[in-house]
């Protein structure tokens, strides 16, 4: 039996896969491309909760004309202690694609190993692949669709947001400047392998330095709550505010994965000012998603 085609990390996938996946989200939004997936259903495994992920994907599917089937910890077996190998076989008799949103990249990689189905990578404390699909529309959409011209400075925690910033760099070719205080930054592995096209500094001016984009997320991400004091301190400094943006180019815009928290990451007077496009970026979740689901269920 052919193995099917996973969404698990942007790397995966070559420069003209994600540059077709990113045409195509955008003529999905325009209305242009009215591909369907009549009758198809997706599970979606949800161990850590969501309101992006699951409203973009549960609307995604509606859209395209299939249905999603939410599942939680609570209200199905996988929060019993049902195992990946069994809710993979399970699962793949039952639907025709399964998202994940969870902790371990282990995990999403074991579910796509043991799944005769695509398994699509909805988040892990690794990655969060999905997003920066949809941040990379966005930064088409107000730059044209020219990516290795563009800029980009990641200011804050070196998270599953980074290592997915760092992996479309690597494929992509644009030039990624990450500002992560000592002890946070990104997964090693990933930054070494991204080469010259990505650097890593303790200065979030240094990096914000001429940027076509400026993004970032909050300091303690979900699972992390116990550390927010002690992360707290290690980013002072680490603030996207006014001054920091007029580092960038003037045409610069801001991103965030959101959930935000203003005053802390971010000011409100940037996450709500003219530069920011975080409501465009978040509502491209849905388009960038639909573009992925057409390209492995379709």
């Amino acid at each position: 039996m052919t193995q099917p085609r996973h969404f698990l990390a942007i790397s995966d996938y070559s420069a003209d896969e994600l540059t077709a996946l990113l045409d195509r989200a955008a003529k999905l939004k325009s209305g242009e491309d009215q591909a369907k997936l009549t009758g198809q259903s997706l599970a979606m495994i949800f161990k850590k909760s969501s309101t992006r992920t699951r409203v973009s994907f549960e609307v995604g599917m509606t859209q395209l004309g299939g249905h999603a089937i939410f599942l939680s910890d609570r209200d199905s077996q996988i929060g019993r202690g049902e195992t990946i190998y069994d809710t993979a076989k399970v699962l793949s008799g039952y639907v025709d694609g399964i998202m994940i949103r969870t902790f371990g990249h282990d995990e999403v990689e074991e579910l796509a190993e043991h799944a005769s189905v695509p398994v699509i990578n909805a988040l892990t404390d690794l990655l969060h692949p999905c997003q920066v699909m949809a941040d990379l529309q966005t930064v088409i959409e107000e730059f044209g669709p020219e990516l290795a011209a563009r800029k980009v400075a990641w200011i804050g925690d070196g998270n599953n947001m980074a290592n997915s910033w760092i992996n479309a760099a690597w494929r992509l070719g644009f030039e990624l400047r990450l500002a992560c205080p000592e002890g946070y930054d990104p997964d090693p592995d990933i930054l070494a392998r991204a080469g010259k096209s990505v650097t890593l500094t303790r200065d979030p001016m240094e990096a914000a330095e001429g940027a076509d984009v400026v993004t970032t997320d909050v300091w303690a991400s979900m699972g992390q709550e116990e550390e927010q004091a002690e992360r707290e301190q290690a980013f002072k400094g680490f603030q996207v505010d006014d001054a920091l943006m007029k580092r960038a180019d003037a045409s610069a815009i801001f991103l965030h994965c959101l959930p935000a928290h203003r005053g802390e990451e971010v000011m409100a007077s940037v996450i709500d000012g003219p530069q920011s496009r975080i409501f465009p970026e978040a509502e491209n979740r849905l388009h960038a998603q639909k573009a992925i689901l057409l390209e492995l269920m379709g």
